[in-house]
């Protein structure tokens, strides 16, 4: 008797065209997906190509913004991956219906619908709050560093940069004198000496000036020269003095240059411009922020009527000192205790017991100090816009982030908070962290009560990171600047959820 085996004749051919739906099992993540794509409002992407058809035909913004989910569920953020893996992948090939997007195609989508990527977090949301899986009663609030697309070793200081440009400069007068020898260079070429021709290059030269200009017009109202405001009344409840007045000073700037979400540019010349201006914005802010000391302390008085005795004036250095990522300027060099410093971005997240994030914003500042109003406030524009009325119960969050007047701000308004005076590091209470609020927290810690809720925090917040990190792989954003990065870290953060409403989803249908 012969051996028995399946048959395997790859030549063999089909009587009738397969369904690709046959080739994916109805439990799979792909289903969950392209079902969540359909309830989700896409509009913000339609609105961006033309109504009336014109042009070269593009790909469908739903089946674009599927692909992407689908690939970040995956771990696939590459656009050249993606495009690998339309031709491979038989679930990819049911999102793009055997289409396949070139890298450029989905590279570009990507970037050009940055913030309406961003707000897909919002209506995945939703959908799990119609699944049930949005419970608020306790909420942990932590944050994660996550590297930036550049490399530590391109911080420069302001000189090095200056002398970069000079060499950049220098370089290119000495690749002309090799290409024009001892012409001017800037001859017409023989073909344009005729009247007929020369007027029509004037018209090109003149058509790529008017270019030029309104780029440069569009970067200087994008990233304007900062007509430095501090807030006084945030800077004296500082209660710190001159080094109060530098951090409003600081904070304004940080907080424009989030509003204004410039791209970073693409040649490494026009990065270079943009980190030496950022830099002397700086220092400029730096000036009146001492300015603005200098003259409250010279006019102020004491409870008893007396005036305060002069203060020495600041002498500002002639050129801004500190150090900037020409790479990514918006990036900044994170430091972690017990780990080695990373050129990146500190990526906040506020989850539910459920593992479900309800907030992902990005902030610039190693420390997680100042963050947690911030945070919880993102969590609760996300929480209304997805339709949840209730009230958060509980926050709770690390050492890192106790803040007393944003801690009281969020307990007045109906949220308690539960956060420990001290690190596990330390065994003792800081000089001067006794009393008060300290000690009621840490009484309210050392209840059975206390421990169970503030116990969550590491079986919600910390494992999402874990998962992100680890099993995703995602441990470095693939675009620059911090919009883009903020744009990335909440489809990361959507897809996040939309795994967790797939497991939910297929979990009766497994048990």
């Amino acid at each position: 008797m012969s051996q028995n085996f399946v048959g395997c004749d790859r030549g063999q051919v089909l009587l009738m065209p397969p369904s690709l739906a046959d080739w994916v099992a109805d439990d799979h993540l792909v289903w969950t997906l392209l079902g969540a794509v359909e309830k989700m409002d896409l509009d913000c992407f339609y609105a961006a190509y033309r109504a009336n058809g014109q042009g070269r035909a593009a790909y469908d913004p739903g089946m674009m913004v599927a692909l992407l989910l689908y690939a970040y569920c995956r771990g696939n953020r590459s656009s050249r991956g993606i495009e690998r893996a339309c031709r491979e992948d038989v679930a990819y090939k049911v999102i793009t219906a055997m289409e396949v997007p070139d890298h450029s195609t989905i590279a570009e989508f990507r970037r050009r619908h940055q913030a309406a990527l961003a707000g897909l977090f919002v209506g995945v949301l939703s959908l799990c709050r119609e699944a049930g899986l949005v419970s608020v009663g306790v909420i942990a609030v932590d944050g994660t560093k996550i590297k930036a697309s550049a490399s530590r070793d391109q911080n420069r200081s302001y000189e090095g940069i200056v002398a970069e440009i000079l060499d950049e400069a220098e370089r290119t007068d000495r690749e002309e004198d090799e290409r024009h020898g001892d012409a001017r260079g800037d001859e017409l070429p023989e073909r344009f000496r005729s009247r007929e021709s020369r007027r029509a290059a004037l018209a090109e030269a003149k058509q790529r000036l008017d270019e030029k200009k309104a780029v440069a017009d569009r970067e200087t109202s994008q990233d304007p020269a900062p007509g430095v405001e501090l807030d006084e009344q945030r800077a004296l409840a500082s209660n710190h003095g001159r080094e109060g007045w530098l951090r409003e000073g600081r904070r304004g700037l940080d907080e424009r240059r989030e509003r204004a979400q410039q791209p970073v540019a693409r040649s490494r010349g026009e990065r270079l411009a943009q980190a030496k201006r950022r830099l002397e914005e700086a220092h400029a802010v730096e000036q009146a922020a001492h300015e603005a000391y200098e003259a409250h302390h010279a006019r102020a008085v004491r409870s008893d009527g007396r005036r305060f005795a002069p203060t020495t004036p600041h002498q500002q250095p002639e050129v801004p000192d500190g150090r900037i990522n020409v790479t990514d300027p918006d990036s900044r060099v994170m430091r972690t205790k017990g780990q080695p410093t990373i050129q990146g971005y500190n990526a906040q997240a506020a989850v539910t017991k459920n593992q479900i994030i309800i907030a992902a914003e990005i902030t610039v500042e190693s420390p997680d100090f100042g963050h947690l109003e911030p945070v919880f406030d993102a969590a609760l524009r996300n929480l209304e816009q997805a339709g949840v009325s209730d009230q958060p119960g509980v926050l709770v969050a690390d050492a890192g982030y106790w803040h007393r007047r944003q801690m009281e701000s969020i307990v007045s308004a109906g949220t308690q908070v539960l956060i420990p005076p001290d690190s596990d590091l330390k065994e003792k209470p800081r000089a001067g962290w006794t009393g008060g609020l300290y000690d009621h927290m840490r009484r309210v810690l050392a209840t059975e009560h206390g421990k169970a809720i503030y116990r969550q925090r590491k079986q919600t917040v910390e494992p999402v990171f874990g998962h992100t990190k680890h099993n995703r792989k995602i441990d470095r954003f693939q675009r620059r600047g911090r919009a883009a990065a903020l744009s990335e870290w909440r489809l990361i953060a959507a897809t996040h959820n939309l795994q967790k409403l797939h497991s939910h989803q297929i979990a009766p249908a497994t048990s």
